[in-house]
């Protein structure tokens, strides 16, 4: 049974940095079937409820954190950016925070997740100012600025952009993503370095490069991203490449 893989990369702990995690999972290791196997966290995609709880239920203790304590999204493409508090996760008691696809908190313990089925995941951490945030990146809400609401919402808690982190997930790379020839016109004019040729020669969408290049233009040089295609890649969830399936997970909180 395969396990999420997990990313560390903040730099030498000061007395007053906390320890930053990075994971992300694919399809493999959960009990759904169908077209949701195994792994699916997603629990508004049609799959058996109970099986998504249990997904969730054995997420949660491989990070060895309280269910109540991992923190879902709506995620309706919307430039929206919500801060997570101790009031507000008393409010939910499990419930995803609805209609945001961006969740920033200086809680510690307290995972921030976003599901993702061939979106951009992107994960962000300031580990000396204590501010992490999960970001669901689709094209409309790439193009509409969500990553660039979520780095000031958290500079405006004390984040520096010369300390955060960012990690971009696995997505629909350049070469599988297929779109009008004025549909990446247009969103390359609102996120540049987005447009790309697929591998057929067609008008294509890089989502990714095109937050890399508006992270580097807010500051932010500290940047991973995995470069797998989900569209391409069996192991991970594909809703360009199968339609009906699950949703992956990335993470992160801070201890």
């Amino acid at each position: 049974m395969s396990s999420p893989t997990s990313s560390d990369p903040t730099p030498a702990q000061s007395a007053t940095t906390r320890r930053v995690r990075k994971v992300v999972t694919d399809r493999n290791g959960g009990v759904s079937v169908g077209p949701y196997g195994s792994f699916n966290l997603g629990d508004h995609v049609g799959d058996d409820p109970d099986a998504v709880a249990a997904n969730r239920a054995r997420l949660a203790g491989l990070l060895g954190l309280p269910a109540e304590h991992m923190v879902y999204m709506e995620q309706i493409h919307s430039p929206n950016v919500t801060v997570v508090t101790g009031e507000l996760l008393d409010e939910l008691r499990g419930a995803p925070v609805e209609t945001t696809d961006a969740l920033v908190t200086t809680l510690p313990e307290v995972a921030l997740v976003v599901l993702t089925a061939d979106c951009v995941p992107v994960l962000l951490s300031d580990g000396e100012a204590g501010i992490v945030a999960a970001v669901h990146a689709g094209r409309v809400g790439a193009r509409n600025g969500i990553v660039a609401r979520t780095v000031e919402k958290m500079v405006e808690l004390g984040a520096s952009p010369a300390r955060i982190h960012a990690l971009l997930g696995a997505a629909a790379a350049g070469e599988d993503y297929e779109v009008p020839a004025a549909m990446a016109a247009d969103v390359e004019s609102r996120l540049p370095g987005s447009r790309t040729t697929t591998r057929t020669g067609t008008p294509g969408l890089d989502i990714r490069a095109g937050i890399t290049r508006q992270l580097l233009g807010l500051g932010v040089r500290s940047i991973d991203a995995d470069p797998r295609s989900t569209v391409s890649e069996p192991s991970f969830f594909s809703y360009r490449r199968e339609g009906t399936t699950g949703r992956q997970a990335s993470v992160v909180w801070m201890s």
